[in-house]
């Protein structure tokens, strides 16, 4: 199963995301690519926190990084972006 699993989200050198097997959008497939991914949670997470103790205008800081992860994810993801049908594409 995990071998599977492995094969299916495998991306060429240089690439840290594969696209998903149904819908749009990607998983991480790489080491980098799960610590981007978990990096931009932890970044999130503070600037929740901040916005709940300070003021809700930090809560804008969420757009330049929810911006900054596509924008990267996009660029590093083998295949491009686009709609999956599973077995069908």
């Amino acid at each position: 199963m995990m071998g599977r699993l492995r094969d299916l989200y495998r991306v060429r050198p240089g690439y840290w995301f594969a696209q998903k097997r149904y819908g749009w959008g990607v998983v991480p497939a790489t080491w980098q690519g799960w610590l981007l991914t978990i990096g931009m949670l932890v970044v999130a997470s503070g600037i929740a926190r901040l916005a709940h103790q300070r003021s809700a205008l930090y809560q804008l800081l969420f757009l330049p990084l929810f911006a900054g992860f596509v924008w990267l994810s996009w660029l590093k993801t083998d295949g491009g972006w686009r709609w999956r049908w599973g077995d069908r594409d």
